[in-house]
């Protein structure tokens, strides 16, 4: 049984991905293609799958480093199936659970900041709770909020 394959614009159609975007997904090696006689790309039917899967990924804020580190765990030729999801998603989920408490903590203290107007060193309910970065000396402290102080 032959499988018929998809063209760049059969795939960017069905996908809702522009072309220009799955050339890119393709040189950072999220999706693979082949070349027919005419040296055109064709991509066999489980791209698509992938191309979705990338792209729920990516509105979630999955980085494309870690998207390529997951399908890569995906067999070659074959469609992605549920269980294939709920494994990738099981990756994935630890990180966005932390990221939502983070939004939520941001979210709870930002009405702190109104009337503040310079996010102070001393008294920042975002960046410096209670002022525990001053023990460490002066100068900058904290890069990333994710480091506990």
């Amino acid at each position: 049984m032959v499988t018929k394959e998809l063209t760049v614009g059969q795939l960017a159609a069905r996908s809702g991905v522009a072309v220009t975007a799955l050339h890119f997904y393709e040189t950072k090696g999220l999706i693979k293609s082949s070349r027919n006689a005419g040296n055109q790309r064709r991509y066999s039917r489980d791209v698509l799958r992938r191309v979705v899967v990338i792209k729920i990924a990516q509105r979630l804020g999955i980085p494309l480093a870690t998207i390529h580190e997951a399908l890569q765990t995906l067999p070659d030729g074959r469609t992605p199936n549920a269980a294939d999801w709920e494994r990738l998603s099981a990756l994935w989920r630890e990180d966005l659970d932390q990221r939502i408490d983070k939004l939520m903590l941001l979210r709870d203290k930002l009405s702190g900041c109104i009337g503040c107007g310079c996010l102070s060193l001393e008294a920042c309910p975002l960046r410096n709770q209670d002022d525990v970065l001053g023990e460490r000396g002066p100068g900058a402290q904290l890069l990333e909020p994710s480091v506990n102080p």
